[in-house]
């Protein structure tokens, strides 16, 4: 059913875009007059956003089928449950910088929720590891992969918003480099307890010891 809803948007999304953008060519002619004229109308405008989201979404689950393949019925309750929170945190920190709102500031913000629910899914992930009878190489490639991704994006964004922070002062990306701090706390703390995880795995007997070092890694993160 979920599969069936997703193909219907595509597809309208894709039939309205290309109408839209029909439409402004009959119209304008060219193409600069075309461009201005979407740009100008907000029911165009509306559309090209819905456009941008979808394929938002299919680069999402192309992404998310190559880092963790089928998700779990909990995975999926995680992230709807969390998805919604988030989003309203967001918006709430954003409304200090609500003159701020532009294309760019829209992008931003669904590349950074896309990227939250990727942190989100490797934290369910490595706890799956001490549930799981059987961990594969597939899986750890997989995950070191994953932690190595995102350490290097959530380390462009934040030197990203530090620099336009610096030069062009305060904005919008002071919010967005709090978000991506954070994101590098999680990905520091997913890393330690898949270390500690791929530790107790190796051993023989139980690890005794292994509570009291992820107390410490949640005390100290």
């Amino acid at each position: 059913m979920a599969h069936a809803s997703t193909f219907v948007l595509t597809v309208t999304s894709v039939i309205l875009t290309l109408l839209t953008v029909g439409n402004a060519f009959f119209q304008k002619k060219q193409f600069y007059p075309s461009v201005v004229y979407i740009t100008k109308s907000s029911p165009s405008m509306a559309v090209m956003y819905v456009q941008g989201l979808v394929i938002a979404y299919m680069i999402f689950q192309v992404i998310r089928k190559l880092f963790f393949g089928e998700l779990r019925a909990a995975e999926y309750e995680h992230l709807s449950e969390r998805t919604w929170h988030a989003i309203m945190e967001t918006c709430l920190a954003f409304t200090v910088f609500r003159d701020d709102f532009s294309p760019r500031f829209v992008m931003q913000f669904v590349f950074l929720l896309f990227i939250k629910l990727f942190h989100w899914l490797s934290e369910d992930r490595v706890d799956f590891m001490e549930r799981s009878p059987i961990i594969t190489v597939l899986f750890h490639c997989r995950m070191i992969s994953l932690l190595a991704f995102l350490s290097a994006l959530d380390s462009y964004f934040i030197s990203h918003a530090y620099f336009t922070t610096l030069i062009r002062g305060a904005s919008v990306q002071i919010v967005f480099g709090f978000e991506y701090a954070v994101l590098m706390t999680v990905v520091l703390h997913v890393t330690i307890k898949y270390i500690l995880h791929m530790h107790d795995l190796r051993n023989v007997h139980p690890w005794e010891n292994k509570a009291v070092y992820l107390l410490y890694s949640e005390l100290l993160i």
